[in-house]
């Protein structure tokens, strides 16, 4: 039997979309070739249901059109079922079926096997153009959606490999910071010092430290860098290399807050700068020389529940070239209390939005003034605790400095 093939081009599928026809019958492979050309489409045609299967696996068609029956004395229909059966993989493809005979049930099973719609021999010729073309639009849209939905399920792994990535780099970063904090605080004899720290997110930009710098000398600090987060954290641990690289028993608070603002203003970056209070505590004669860069003022409270605010001092670091500071000194005495803090602790909120502020907090120092350090951080963090619910939108570090005396 002569076959009539039209060679589909190896080119993109053409503006009307292209067709493949199975049929065993030579003359409906011409007539349908001939009409469906003339309206535009690129069409193949196959005798057989390997060809159909053949030419689907070398090549996108929009559609298949396709008969039921290839042996001529049968109407049973069962080699198209069985064509339909094996086109699984070619789903978003829709497929018209042309048979030449009625028959209900092999139209029902043809359908629940993935048939888009049916035409009945002979055609007429406006009708089957007019269903091939819709059929090939909604295939195409079933295609573009299904397209959608896998590049929507690439971007959604592709997301969360990479927020799982970010997830590890931001823990490790994390560990990192943590072990940046002292993990043990140097002590000398006559005083006790305790500190509390908590970023608001895995890392952030708050920072303390208690250096021995000489026998009987010990450098406090606290600061607390803008922002959150990473970019915080950064600048945290410059902050805490330049400290350490600066500080000693003859750097006195003045200069070496220079000497650090100095090496942080090329770090820092626009609208960021930090704040900061360093003191140098001289042990035996109870001196504590200060400054404070723009921080909330330590409290000093003394063993009679008076207190002071230390302020003397300076502008924040990192923000002007040019500066300059007055250093403070202060003589400590038995039953004092040195309490240093971030604003993550005064400006802590509740559920109502309401700041736990500076006076709820210097009213606890002063009613828990007599107890040591360590339970005066702890009294402070657990009523922090309830009054956030444990939820804290800042960075937040205290330091607790207590001077041997009346305390118990």
């Amino acid at each position: 039997m002569a076959v009539l093939v039209e060679e589909a081009m190896d080119v993109g599928t053409p503006a009307q979309g292209r067709i493949l026809i199975a049929d065993d019958q030579p003359d409906m492979l011409e007539s349908l070739g001939l009409l469906l050309r003339h309206q535009g489409y690129e069409v193949k045609g196959v005798n057989t249901p390997e060809e159909a299967l053949a030419a689907l696996r070398g090549q996108v068609f929009d559609l298949l059109l396709m008969d039921l029956n290839y042996t001529r004395d049968t109407t049973s229909g069962r080699e198209g079922l069985d064509l339909l059966a094996s086109l699984e993989p070619f789903s978003d493809m829709p497929i018209v079926v042309m048979t030449g005979w009625g028959s209900v049930d092999v139209a029902v099973e043809a359908m629940q096997r993935g048939v888009s719609d049916f035409v009945q021999k002979p055609w007429d010729n406006a009708r089957l153009v007019e269903t091939l073309r819709r059929q090939i639009q909604q295939g195409r849209l079933r295609r573009a959606a299904r397209q959608n939905q896998l590049e929507e399920a690439l971007r959604g792994r592709q997301a969360l490999e990479e927020l799982r990535e970010r997830e590890a780099e931001i823990a490790e970063a994390h560990h990192i910071q943590e072990r940046l904090i002292p993990a043990e605080l140097p002590q000398v004899p006559g005083y006790e010092i305790d500190a509390y720290w908590r970023p608001a997110r895995s890392v952030g930009g708050d920072y303390f430290d208690v250096l021995r710098v000489g026998d009987d000398s010990l450098a406090v600090c606290i600061g607390d860098v803008t922002g959150k987060g990473v970019p915080a954290a950064l600048l945290m641990s410059n902050l805490q290399a330049t400290v350490h690289g600066f500080a000693g028993p003859e750097a006195q608070p003045a200069e070496l807050c220079a000497r650090v603002n100095q090496a942080t203003l090329p770090h820092v970056g626009e609208n960021r700068f930090i704040t900061f209070f360093y003191a140098l505590l001289d042990a035996p004669s109870r001196r504590l020389a200060f400054v404070n860069a723009g921080h909330n003022p330590p409290l000093l409270i003394h063993a009679d529940g008076s207190y002071r605010k230390l302020r003397e001092g300076g502008p924040v670091l990192g923000l002007v070239r040019d500066w300059n500071c007055q250093q403070g000194l202060v003589e400590l005495a038995p039953g004092d209390r040195l309490i240093l803090f971030t604003d993550g602790i005064t400006e802590a909120t509740n559920s109502q939005g309401e700041e736990f502020q500076e006076e709820r907090l210097l009213a606890l120092l002063t009613a828990h003034r007599n107890l040591r350090p360590e339970a005066i951080r702890q009294n402070i963090v657990a009523v922090l605790h309830e009054f956030t619910g444990d939820k804290w939108n800042d960075d937040a570090t205290i330091l607790v400095l207590g001077v041997e005396g009346s305390a118990h």
